[in-house]
C-alpha cells in the first residue's frame, strides 16, 4: 500500500506543480520571520540612542509590509488553484497528505498557520485568475484563429459561436439580470456582477470611496509622543534664500534686457492691416457700419445714359416742338439736361452746369438728414392677449329668465339672503319687498316715508335680520323667517329693554329707538345715509354718511346696542366700506379718489392705501379670497387691484360709457360682475390663482342688456350658490339672468 501511495504521490508532482508553490511559500515565510528578527536586533542595538521609534523611519524596512505581500501572493495562488476546478482541487488535497505523509496533529498545525496567513493577507478572496495566459499579447492576432489562447495546462481556449442578434435580443430580454453581465473580451466569456461590486461600481460612479467602510474623514493620528519630547523634529533654522530675491534670477533678467537693447531678440509685431477699399464699390459695405452704429449711406448719383453721351442715337436727341414746350414746363418740372450731338470728344464744350450741380451735391451730402426709420411689421392681431374661448368658461349668466315687478319707483338696492331663496329689494317709493328667488312670488311688503337707499340681509344664516337705510333712519326688520327658536332669538335681540350708556362722541352721532310700527330697532344719525355692510360675522354693521366728514363712518354692534366711532382721521369725503372677509379687524374705506385698508385691533392703524386714479369712485367689491378688490367709478371705468403686488391698479378696463353704479363679486364661481347708468351689466371671468407667480385671470363674457334707459342699472347682486345674477334697473323691475 505504502508503494502505490508513494507511486501515486509521484505521479500527482509531476502532473501538479502546486506542491512546490507550498513548499514555497512555508520557505519564504522562515525567511521572513529571521528577516524580522534580525532587524528587531538592528533596531535595539541602534536604537537606544535615538530619539526616535522603529515605526517612525521612513526608509526602514517594515516586515509586516514584506509578509503582506508574500502571503498576497500566497492567496492569490491559493485562489487560483481552487478555481481551477473540482479535479485539480481534490488532486491538491491528495498531493498536499501524500506529501507531508505527517500525522493529523501536524495538518492541525500546518492549518493554523494557513489561517494566520490568510487573516495577516491584504488579497480580496473575489479575485479570480485569468483562464487565458497568453499575456500581453494582442487579441488581434488570434481574430483569424478558432481559439483566443491557452489556459494554465496549455490547452487551447476555442471561440464561442456567437448569437444572432435577435437571439441575443431576446435573450437580454428575458433575463432579468443581464443588466449585471459583462462581456469579458480576454477570457471569452461573460462576466456576472455580484450585488457588492455593482455597489462598489455605483459609489466609484458618484465619486465616493469604493468601500462603504471606509472612513474619508477619519479622525488625525498623530504618531509622534509629544508628551516626552524635549526637541522639534527639525531644529534647522530657515535659510537666508528664503527671506532675500534671487541674485541668479536678477542676472538672467539683465541678460535679457541687454539682449532685447542690442537687437539680438526681436519680437513679432503685428501686422498692419492695409487701408484700402473698393474704389467703385457699395459704401454700403464699407467700414463706416462698424464705426457709426446709425450710419446711413448717403443716396447714389443717377450713373450717365445714353442721352449723355457726346454722339446719341437720333432718338434721344429732342426735335424744335420739344424744346419750345420745355420752355413752357415749370423750372422744378423742366429736364435739366437736354441731350446734344457732336462730331468728336475734342468739339464739346465746357459744361455750364458742373459747379453748380457739385455744390449742390456736397449740400445734400452735408445738410441732408439722414434718419433710418425702423418700421415693425407686426401683425395687429398679435398684439391682442391670448384669452381662452367663452365656451370653456361656463358657466355663467346670459339670459333674462326671471322678472319681479311690483315696485312703483326705480329700485335702488336688492340683497340675495345666504341660503339663496329669498332676495330683499328697496326702492324710491319707500317699499322694502322680500321676494321668493325661484316663483317671483313676494312674500312681505314694508312700507317708509323715505325712499329706501340701501338694504342688506344679515350674512348669518340663524338670524334672518333685514338692515334698511332710509334718510338719516337706518332700521333693522324680523323677516319672520326662519324657525321658533330662532324667531324667539330673534325678538330677544331687536329688544331694547337696557340701553348702554353711549359716551358724548357716540351720542352725538346716532340714537338708538324701538321700532313701534314694525317692532324692530331704529337708529337715528345725525346726516343722510348712503351705504351700509355687514360684518361677515354678523354682529357688527357699518354705516357711511358722505355728509359727516371726519365722523362719516360709524360701526354698529347689533348684539350691545352700542354705535363705536372709528378711531381713525378721515381724509375726503367717504363713499363706502368693507370688511375684510377673512381677516377680522381688517376695515376698508374707498373716498371719492383713493382706497385705504385699516386694522381696527390696532387702534386703527393705517395699512395700505390705493391709488386709483379715477375721478370719483362710487362702488367697490372685495374678493372671497380677500386679496383682490374691484373699484367702480363715476367715469365707465373699472379697476383691479392686487393688494399683494402693488398698490397701484393691476388692470383698467374702460367698458361703461355712463357711470358704473355697482359692482360685485360671486362667492363661489369665478365671476363678478358690473352695472351702469347705461342701462347694461358686463359679466366677467376673474380667476385668481393660489400660485403668487401667476396674475388673475381676466375675460369678458357678457353684456347683459334688458332693462329699460330711464335710469339704467342700479344695483347688482350674485346669487350666493348659483351662477345667476340679479339686477335692479330704474325701470323698477328686477331681472334673474341664468346661464
Amino acid at each position: 500500500m505504502t508503494k502505490k501511495k508513494g507511486e501515486a504521490a509521484n505521479e500527482d508532482q509531476t502532473k501538479n506543480p502546486n506542491r512546490k508553490i507550498v513548499s514555497l511559500v512555508k520557505s519564504q515565510k522562515e525567511d521572513v520571520k529571521s528577516l524580522k528578527e534580525k532587524e528587531e536586533d538592528l533596531l535595539l542595538d541602534s536604537g537606544t540612542d535615538s530619539d526616535y521609534d522603529g515605526d517612525s523611519l521612513s526608509g526602514s524596512l517594515n516586515s509586516d509590509d514584506f509578509d503582506s505581500d508574500i502571503f498576497d501572493s500566497e492567496d492569490d495562488g491559493s485562489d487560483r488553484e481552487t478555481q481551477d476546478g473540482d479535479d485539480g482541487s481534490d488532486d491538491e488535497g491528495e498531493l498536499v497528505d501524500s506529501e507531508n505523509g505527517e500525522e493529523d496533529g501536524s495538518d492541525d498545525e500546518e492549518g493554523s498557520e494557513q489561517r494566520e496567513v490568510a487573516e495577516e493577507s491584504d488579497s480580496s478572496e473575489d479575485e479570480v485568475a485569468p483562464r487565458n495566459t497568453v499575456g500581453d499579447v494582442p487579441l488581434e492576432w488570434y481574430k483569424d484563429e478558432k481559439h483566443i489562447g491557452y489556459d494554465i495546462s496549455g490547452k487551447k481556449i476555442t471561440k464561442k459561436e456567437k448569437q444572432d442578434k435577435l437571439d441575443s435580443f431576446l435573450a437580454t430580454m428575458d433575463d432579468s439580470k443581464n443588466w449585471r453581465k459583462v462581456y469579458d473580451e480576454y477570457n471569452d466569456e461573460e462576466v456576472e456582477l455580484t450585488k457588492e461590486e455593482s455597489k462598489l461600481i455605483r459609489r466609484m460612479l458618484k465619486g465616493e470611496a469604493p468601500h462603504a467602510d471606509f472612513d474619508p474623514y477619519a479622525p488625525y493620528v498623530d504618531w509622534f509622543k509629544w508628551d516626552d519630547a524635549i526637541h522639534p523634529l527639525s531644529s534647522a533654522p530657515e535659510p537666508k534664500r528664503r527671506f532675500i530675491p534671487s541674485k541668479w534670477e536678477a542676472k538672467k533678467v539683465v541678460k535679457l534686457v541687454r539682449a532685447i537693447r542690442k537687437g539680438l531678440i526681436k519680437f513679432d509685431k503685428p501686422e498692419e492691416e492695409p487701408n484700402v477699399y473698393l474704389l467703385w464699390g457699395d459704401d454700403s459695405t464699407s467700414d463706416q457700419k462698424s464705426k457709426h452704429l446709425t450710419y446711413i449711406p448717403p443716396p447714389k448719383l443717377k450713373l450717365p445714359g445714353h442721352e449723355e453721351s457726346y454722339n446719341p442715337s437720333l432718338e434721344y436727341i429732342p426735335t424744335e416742338e420739344e424744346k419750345a414746350s420745355y420752355e413752357l414746363m415749370y423750372e422744378e418740372d423742366r429736364p435739366k439736361f437736354i441731350p446734344k450731338r457732336f462730331t468728336s470728344l475734342r468739339s464739346i464744350p465746357a459744361y455750364e452746369n458742373a459747379l453748380k450741380e457739385s455744390f449742390d451735391r456736397c449740400l445734400d451730402l452735408y445738410l441732408c438728414p439722414r434718419v433710418r426709420k425702423k418700421r415693425i411689421n407686426i401683425d395687429p392681431e398679435s398684439l391682442k392677449p391670448k384669452l381662452p374661448s367663452r365656451k370653456d368658461l361656463r358657466p355663467y349668466p346670459n339670459s333674462c329668465y326671471l322678472e319681479y315687478k311690483g315696485h312703483t319707483g326705480p329700485v335702488t338696492s336688492i340683497s340675495t339672503e345666504l341660503s339663496g331663496q329669498w332676495i330683499a329689494s328697496g326702492s324710491t317709493d319707500g317699499s322694502v319687498r322680500i321676494w321668493e328667488v325661484e316663483t317671483g312670488r313676494c312674500l312681505k311688503v314694508w312700507q317708509f316715508d323715505e325712499a329706501v337707499k340701501c338694504v342688506a340681509w344679515n350674512p348669518l344664516p340663524d338670524f334672518p335680520i333685514l338692515a334698511v337705510a332710509m334718510g338719516i333712519e337706518l332700521v333693522f326688520l324680523n323677516t319672520g323667517l326662519g324657525t321658533d327658536e330662532e324667531q324667539q332669538r330673534i325678538e330677544e335681540l331687536l329688544r331694547l329693554d337696557n340701553l348702554p350708556e353711549l359716551d358724548e362722541a357716540a351720542a352725538a352721532i346716532a340714537k338708538w329707538v324701538p321700532d313701534e310700527k314694525y317692532g324692530g330697532i331704529k337708529i337715528r344719525h345725525f346726516k343722510n345715509l348712503s351705504y351700509i355692510d355687514w360684518h361677515p360675522r354678523g354682529d357688527y354693521l357699518s354705516a357711511v354718511m358722505p355728509g359727516g366728514e371726519t365722523r362719516g363712518v360709524v360701526i354698529h354692534q347689533l348684539s350691545a346696542h352700542s354705535t363705536k366711532r372709528l378711531p381713525i382721521k378721515m381724509r375726503g369725503l367717504p363713499v363706502c366700506t368693507l370688511f375684510h372677509p377673512n381677516h377680522r379687524g381688517i376695515f376698508i374705506i374707498a373716498t371719492k379718489k383713493y382706497v385705504r385698508v385699516y386694522n381696527l385691533h390696532k387702534n386703527g392703524e393705517p395699512i395700505k392705501k390705493l391709488e386709483t386714479g379715477l375721478r370719483e369712485i362710487s362702488s367697490m367689491a372685495i374678493h372671497p379670497g380677500g386679496d383682490n378688490l374691484v373699484v367702480g367709478s363715476k367715469e365707465g371705468k373699472m379697476c383691479w387691484f392686487d393688494m399683494d403686488l402693488s398698490s397701484k391698479p393691476y388692470k383698467i378696463l374702460k367698458n361703461h360709457p355712463k357711470d358704473i353704479t355697482n359692482v360685485g363679486f360671486h362667492r363661489s364661481y369665478p365671476l363678478f360682475a358690473t352695472c351702469s347708468e347705461d342701462s347694461t351689466a358686463y359679466v366677467f371671468h376673474g380667476k385668481v390663482y393660489n400660485d403668487l407667480n401667476e396674475n388673475p385671470l381676466i375675460v369678458p363674457l357678457e353684456i347683459l342688456r334688458g332693462h329699460s334707459s330711464k335710469g339704467g342699472v342700479l344695483d347688482c347682486k350674485f346669487h350666493p350658490r348659483q351662477p345667476w345674477l340679479f339686477t335692479a334697473g330704474g325701470d323698477s323691475v328686477i331681472k334673474l339672468y341664468c346661464h
